[in-house]
């Protein structure tokens, strides 16, 4: 016979219903999280949370379905997020392109221009700032972390310009600026930069961790929303 800890059958029945009784307001995902923190498959989670929540079989029913739901869906893969970003980048710098050559050239072609190198050059700088993000935003102000970006692009630009420079290969050449520095990188773009590094952070990186990937949703099928009231799934 197999020995069960005591720990494993009572602790879990102790976050559902502290979850569920003293905060009824709580949302479901969040107490599924901390059921999970005790190695739980998702249907054991959904045990736990249904003694707390249903109150018969339609409500129960409706339950097992939002665990199921919630169990299937998984964050995006690293090489999931750095596709997204290198997209961003990629869009961003044919649109800032565009705007700049309106603004001096005044060009109603709109002309944006980039290379494909920026694909790999902003993916991988975007992922190594979503690390630093998850590391720094709760030790310091975002201005800071948004300073801290700045110096990590411009020495991301400095490096990546560099190595492409070596063949020949780089897009980019800032030697028309006053405050270059060997043509790879400008003081001139500090307050662009800047700014960029805020809506990265606040826009892009935070709204792409909350992205989650469904393994069991068939391609071009609806999804089925789950109706809540005050945190509670919404039953007929």
């Amino acid at each position: 016979m197999v020995a069960v800890s005591s720990k494993k059958i009572v602790l879990p029945f102790i976050v559902a219903a502290v979850c569920m009784n003293s905060n009824p307001n709580l949302p479901l995902s969040l107490c599924a999280d901390l059921l999970c923190l005790y190695h739980l498959s998702p249907a054991e989670s959904g045990k736990y949370l249904l003694c707390g929540l249903a109150t018969d079989r339609s409500e129960e029913s409706a339950y097992q379905g939002v665990c199921r739901r919630m169990a299937a869906a998984e964050p995006l893969t690293a090489f999931s997020r750095w596709y997204l970003y290198a997209i961003h980048g990629y869009f961003c710098e044919v649109m800032f392109t565009a705007a700049w050559e309106f603004v001096v050239n005044f060009n109603w072609k709109f002309p944006g221009v980039t290379s494909v190198w920026a694909l790999f050059i902003y993916g991988t700088s975007i992922l190594i700032v979503e690390k630093m993000y998850l590391y720094l935003k709760d030790k310091c102000h975002i201005l800071v972390r948004c300073f801290i970006y700045t110096l990590w692009t411009y020495l991301w630009e400095f490096t990546t310009g560099l190595i492409l420079r070596q063949f020949n290969a780089c897009p980019w050449d800032y030697s028309q600026f006053d405050f270059d520095f060997m043509g790879l990188i400008t003081l001139e773009y500090a307050i662009p930069w800047f700014c960029a590094s805020f809506i990265m952070e606040q826009l892009v990186i935070r709204n792409t961790l909350r992205l989650r990937f469904d393994e069991t949703a068939e391609p071009g099928a609806p999804t089925v929303p789950v109706a809540l009231a005050n945190g509670h799934v919404k039953t007929d």
